[in-house]
């Protein structure tokens, strides 16, 4: 029993797709992941070249070199929200904020995962920017969930005053940000602040209630700055004088310690994360290490289509993403239009579940084939078993969305489809393991939310850059909002060429502003995703995440194989099949 019965899925790409078509997809999955390359330039450089001259003419490093002396060497920096208001335009002068001019991410830091919240200095000195809070928020939001240390690397101007009102005030508003640090702090997180430069106001604020605090000789933290105690009070005092490190490491205690430079903070930084608990990962694994898949993870640019009618074999994303593409598929006798199952990704065991694409067989029709990418009744009850067990067992769960939506009809509703989707929704919003959701390609209409999409609180949601978030594709909305022109085969009833033409054209700007609203930086824009990967970057991701996850024991179930749920429900279904 406590062996996981692991065994190998998957086909060598030759096997799966020709050479040709193969060609054709990663031609067009290419230029999108090439744009994404040049998107995240674009944002990393903030305001560009002037700024970051500024910024290092006082002596300063920039927000990205902060984040890169502080990670681990030859460790790579997970960044979550980096199109965070991508594309908007703020003022008469359409002032742009890449990346609401904070960077967040997760970062390994003295062998531990870390979230690292990093104001972007050239950005407006690093102030706060409509969705600005809610991005840092998030971030912290992740930390708490996942238990792993918090560091800010504080250099903030406070809100951008021009638009306060959209950063203010409301429920995620830049004072919730300060409601998080006390979670955060009241859960047991270790948080670590290093000031660097301008602390005002809001900026004053997010340090304070971290565990440790270090300043800069240049760095300050004031309630109101220089300028506004002039103009408040009239004195002319300077910011170092009001909050600087003379006031807040010797006076005041609001800081712990005093350094020389950026470089200097950074390596006192690291030797407090040093000093915590090193990570549980390598007790969970069991004695066994991260294995590559047999099939290279960048082979999945090549197999999914652009073109979401397309279908592909579900095993084969799995065997791209699982160690030495194994995995033990439980319940594979009902609900066929889903897999789940358990791999290990970096040595660790992590729950799938996976839609499948194309067409599958009824077991009550026979002969009868119906499309997969869409859940029925069996599929539904299927996946609510495992994300409970797999809660149980406290095994995370990563959650690879294809979908369509819920099988509807009158057949869909005699069957108890509505009773059966509402077991699933309580199921994943009452686990307590973390959920990761990966958007592959469709995640369309309730389908989205049953598998765990953003509304159900995965710790993080990434997107692939063909992915697609809609109540329906554009095409189906543009007849739904004309259907009382169509007839039954949604044809234009209308004999008039004049009103044929206005029909047509009102379908095809309907159909044109759903597939753009689709578009995945629109989500990421409106933090309706996480963070935008390509196919090759998702194992990388996965295993970071799957790692958070068992770093930090205590704080949650996790069972060792012996006692799985999981064995029990395996070995139940198998012998109700017979």
């Amino acid at each position: 029993m406590a062996l996981v019965p692991l065994v190998p899925v998957g086909s060598p790409r030759a096997q799966l797709v020709d050479d040709r078509m193969y060609r054709e997809n990663r031609s067009a999955i290419g230029e999108r992941e090439e744009q994404l390359a040049a998107r995240r330039r674009e944002v990393a450089a903030g305001w560009g070249p002037k700024y970051i001259d500024r910024v290092h003419q006082k002596g300063k490093l920039t927000a990205r070199e902060r984040v890169a002396a502080l990670v681990d060497a030859e460790s790579r920096v997970f960044e979550v929200g980096t199109f965070v208001n991508y594309g908007q335009t703020y003022g008469d002068n359409d002032l742009r904020c890449p990346g609401a001019g904070v960077v967040t991410a997760f970062a390994r830091v003295e062998g531990r995962w870390c979230m690292v919240i990093a104001n972007d200095n050239t950005v407006a000195s690093g102030s706060w920017w409509p969705k600005t809070p809610e991005k840092i928020e998030r971030a912290q939001t992740m930390a708490l969930r996942l238990r792993v240390p918090t560091i800010y690397l504080v250099d903030c101007s406070g809100l951008f005053l021009p638009e306060q009102s959209r950063s203010f005030p409301g429920a995620t508003g830049a004072g919730h940000i300060f409601k998080k640090n006390s979670e955060l702090s009241a859960a047991g997180v270790p948080q670590l602040a290093g000031v660097f430069g301008d602390c005002i106001a809001g900026g004053g604020y997010m340090p304070i209630i971290s565990d440790r605090v270090y300043m800069t000789e240049r760095a300050y933290m004031v309630i109101a700055g220089a300028a506004l105690i002039k103009g408040a009070k009239s004195q002319t005092i300077t910011s170092l004088d009001i909050g600087g490190p003379e006031v807040h490491v010797h006076a005041s205690g609001c800081a712990d310690a005093r350094v020389p430079d950026d470089e200097t903070l950074i390596d006192a930084l690291r030797a407090e994360v040093r000093r915590l608990p090193s990570s549980g990962a390598d007790f969970h694994r069991h004695g066994t290490q991260s294995i590559a898949p047999l099939y290279p993870s960048d082979e999945l640019a090549g197999l999914l289509s652009p073109d979401q009618r397309v279908a592909y074999a579900a095993e084969e994303v799995l065997a791209r993403l699982c160690d030495q593409s194994l995995l033990w598929e439980v319940m594979p006798e009902r609900g066929h239009e889903v897999i789940v199952g358990v791999g290990r990704v970096g040595g660790l065991y992590a729950g799938f579940v996976a839609n499948r694409q194309g067409l599958i067989e009824d077991p009550m029709a026979p002969g009868q084939p119906k499309p997969a990418a869409t859940l029925y009744r069996d599929g539904i009850a299927k996946i609510a078993a495992f994300s409970r067990a797999c809660n149980d067992d406290g095994i995370p769960l990563i959650w690879l969305q294809d979908i369509a939506g819920f099988d509807v009809g009158a057949e869909a509703e005699a069957r108890g489809l509505l009773g059966y989707g509402s077991s699933l929704i309580y199921s994943n919003s009452t686990n307590d393991v973390p959920m990761f959701t990966v958007l592959l390609r469709k995640a369309s209409g309730a389908g989205y939310y049953a598998m765990a999409g953003l509304p159900y609180d995965p710790v993080v949601q990434l997107s692939t850059c063909i992915a697609r978030q809609s109540v329906m594709e554009g095409r189906t909305l543009a007849i739904a909002t004309y259907r009382t022109k169509l007839d039954d085969d949604f044809e234009i009833v209308a004999q008039d060429e004049e009103e044929r033409a206005r029909i047509v054209d009102g379908m095809n700007k309907v159909a044109a502003k759903i597939d753009a609203d689709m578009d995945p930086y629109v989500s990421a824009r409106q933090m309706d995703t996480d963070e935008i990967v390509t196919f090759g970057e998702l194992r990388g991701y996965l295993e970071a995440l799957v790692e958070a996850s068992y770093q930090n024991p205590g704080y949650r179930r996790i069972k060792n194989p012996r006692i799985w749920s999981l064995h029990d429900l395996s070995a139940l279904t198998r012998l109700g099949a017979r």
